[in-house]
């Protein structure tokens, strides 16, 4: 088994997580807050392999949830001002 200070310990993309958990997709941001903090429990005893894994799932879930968010925002802009068109004639 390699020692810790021979890998670096993958970013764990805890502040993506709690950007997506707080302003944008809740369901999305609270799964990669749970995979963000795998990363540092998995490299500290030494399994590598799933302090990666974990870290790749923790930027998926979050860049799923900023997207997610960002199209109901879309989406919500767009109904808005077709009502909002629609109400001038």
């Amino acid at each position: 088994m390699e020692d810790n200070q021979n890998r670096p310990k993958p970013n764990n993309y805890l502040v993506l997580a709690i950007i997506t958990t707080v302003l944008c997709c809740l369901p999305a941001g609270i799964v990669s807050i749970v995979y963000a903090t795998k990363v540092n429990e998995a490299h500290a005893k030494g399994d590598f392999e799933a302090a990666e894994a974990a870290s790749k799932n923790a930027k998926t879930w979050g860049i799923v949830g900023l997207a997610v968010g960002a199209v109901g925002i879309l989406l919500y802009l767009i109904f808005v001002g077709f009502a909002v068109a629609g109400g001038n004639f």
